[in-house]
């Protein structure tokens, strides 16, 4: 592993995303010590059952001993995520209903979803999937074709949506090969990304990555995830714009997060953020209600009266649609901002 190097040092190092991923932060001494605050008991690292993972690009943009920063709260781990709270289960969406072949999640019509990787760049602690089985969804290459078949078979998908984990862990190679397989599908029309690479591990996004995503005949569609406008510095605009500049559809997803983003000013700061950089805020997600997230939710009404507040002050393709997920529905399910 390559050694962590003083936050005062890492402006004059430029490394490989490879590398930045290797030596990203793994336990939460070294998360504390590096942001310069001190440990008690609300942080755990017996919590660890999701792993801690945080890369040093992301690490910097926290406020050094500040406890409360919001891309703090996003990655540490805290003593109350071993709470057992009545409604929070291991799979709240049912998507091990919808895990209809290894590596595959089909739940909505017209679009499917393929597990590229269990692994992340950065480890949430509201991750949804944080217990998902990513060990039984490991595919080998001859795997891969009887997914890419499953695809072949049914007509009505026009979509693929690559996800995880993070599928841009993979390298490029073996993204090539995928998607110009996917593009041979001939019902398939656009390839989508849900990513969180461009925003903790900007240096992800290089020439021969833009060149994969764009080379065929598929419409490609880059989604990033993105809570708080810290997390947008001066290297995640230039990475976007070099999205932007391919032609690629780019949105955000953000999760609604309780002393992360819940505040007006903070969520209208964050669609002017991305709306700068070239990016259109698409959905805000209610906490989808996992084991061990409970401390970051809020009710759906609060959500509503801050979405109607943000309508009121922001141009309408500024405002994410609000929506909760519901496992079995057709679709994410819209709330409607109040006033």
């Amino acid at each position: 592993m390559c050694p962590i190097i003083p936050r005062s040092e890492q402006l004059i190092h430029s490394i490989s995303w490879q590398s930045e991923l290797s030596r990203s932060i793994k336990d939460v001494r070294s998360l504390l010590d590096y942001t310069g605050n001190t440990s008690t008991d609300e942080f755990d690292q017996g919590v660890l059952d999701f792993p801690l993972r945080v890369p040093l690009p992301y690490a910097n943009r926290i406020e050094p001993g500040n406890p409360n920063d919001p891309l703090l709260r996003q990655v540490l781990p805290l003593v109350i995520e071993n709470d057992h709270v009545p409604g929070y289960v291991s799979d709240p969406l049912g998507e091990a209903n919808t895990n209809v072949k290894s590596g595959i999640i089909h739940k909505y019509q017209g679009r499917v979803l393929l597990i590229l990787s269990g692994a992340c760049a950065i480890n949430c602690r509201y991750c949804f999937r944080r217990h998902f089985p990513y060990q039984d969804n490991q595919n080998s290459s001859a795997e891969w074709q009887t997914a890419l078949d499953y695809i072949r078979q049914d007509n009505s998908i026009t979509e693929v949506i690559l996800s995880g984990g993070d599928p841009l862990v993979n390298n490029d190679k073996t993204l090539r090969q995928l998607t110009q397989s996917i593009a041979d599908i001939r019902h398939v029309q656009r390839l989508r990304i849900h990513t969180r690479l461009p925003i903790v591990i900007p240096q992800r996004i290089t020439n021969e990555m833009l060149e994969w995503l764009t080379e065929t005949r598929l419409q490609p569609v880059v989604v990033v995830h993105t809570n708080h406008a810290a997390e947008i510095d001066d290297h995640v605009a230039e990475a976007l714009l070099k999205i932007r500049q391919r032609g690629i559809t780019l949105l955000n997803q953000s999760v609604l997060l309780k002393g992360v983003n819940d505040n007006l000013a903070v969520l209208k700061k964050l669609s002017e953020r991305l709306f700068e950089t070239g990016v259109l805020p698409y959905y805000l997600h209610l906490l989808d209600k996992t084991q061990g997230t409970a401390h970051f939710d809020i009710s759906s009404q609060q959500a509503q009266r801050l979405v109607g507040s943000l309508s009121a002050q922001l141009p309408g393709y500024l405002v994410p649609k609000l929506v909760k997920e519901i496992a079995g529905e057709a679709a994410k399910t819209p709330l409607l901002p109040h006033r």
